[in-house]
C-alpha cells in the first residue's frame, strides 16, 4: 500500500497508540494519505535501532531528520516543497526563537512536516529519538533537556502574527515569552511536563489577558 514515489517505511514510536494518532508529526503524512507504523511497546525502541529495513525498504522515523515528502504522490500537492532555509517572512522569528531557546533546544527551524499545528519537537538524523531520551531521563541516565529541535509551521495565524511582530522594534520580550510557550506546548504534545509549570502558567495567563484586553 506504499504510495507512488515512496521508498521508505515510515514509523513513529510512543507510549499510547491513540496519542500517537494525534501527533502533529503525522500531519503531512495524513495530508498525502501515507501510512505510518505506530509502535507503542518499550521494546520497539531497541528493535528499531537494530532493524534497518524490511524487503529492502528502510525504516524511517517521522520524528527524525528533515522529512521531505515532495516526491511522493497523493493528497494535495500544490505546496510540495519548501526551501531548506527559513522563508523570508518567518526567518526573523525563527532566529529570535532560536536565541530565546538556545539553552533548551539544539536548533529551531521552519517545518516541512506540519500542516496545521504551530510547532513540534523532533530530533536530528543520527540523534537518539525522543522516546528513548525520555526513558533514559526517567532512569537518570540522561540530562534534563536532550538534543531536540523545535520546528515552526509558518502557516498558522499565530505564527504569521508573531512573524510580523518579529520584524518590528520592541517585541523581543513578547517573542521570548511566546517562544517558551511554543516549546512548552510541544513538550506537552510529547507527553511531558513543562520544565517550570508555574512559569508556564504565568506566561499562559499573560498571553490570555492580552488576547482579551
Amino acid at each position: 500500500r506504499m504510495k507512488e514515489g515512496q521508498d521508505s517505511i515510515y514509523m513513529l514510536t510512543g507510549d499510547k497508540t491513540e496519542a500517537m494518532r494525534q501527533s502533529p508529526m503525522l500531519e503531512a503524512f495524513k495530508a498525502k494519505d501515507i501510512e505510518v507504523l505506530l509502535l507503542d511497546e518499550p521494546v520497539d525502541e531497541f528493535w528499531t535501532m537494530s532493524t534497518d529495513a524490511y524487503e529492502e525498504k528502510p525504516f524511517v522515523s517521522v520524528s527524525r531528520g528533515d522529512i521531505d515528502l515532495s516526491g511522493i504522490a497523493g493528497g494535495d500537492d500544490k505546496d510540495e516543497t519548501k526551501d531548506e532555509e527559513p522563508s523570508g517572512d518567518v526567518a526573523p522569528l525563527v532566529a529570535m526563537i532560536k536565541l530565546a531557546l538556545e539553552s533548551s533546544v539544539k536548533d529551531v527551524r521552519e517545518s516541512k512536516r506540519l500542516t496545521d499545528s504551530a510547532c513540534c519537537l523532533v530530533v536530528d538524523e543520527g540523534d537518539m529519538n525522543m522516546r528513548l531520551q525520555k526513558m533514559l531521563r526517567a532512569s537518570g541516565q540522561l540530562g534534563a533537556e536532550g538534543e531536540r529541535i523545535l520546528e515552526i509551521n509558518a502557516n498558522p495565524p499565530l505564527i504569521r502574527s508573531l512573524a510580523e511582530r518579529a520584524k518590528g522594534d520592541g517585541g523581543s520580550r513578547e517573542i521570548e515569552d511566546m517562544a517558551y510557550l511554543l516549546f512548552d506546548q510541544a513538550l506537552i504534545l510529547e507527553g511531558e511536563l513543562p520544565k517550570d509549570p508555574a512559569l508556564f502558567a504565568r506566561r499562559m495567563s499573560d498571553a490570555m489577558a492580552k488576547a482579551v484586553s
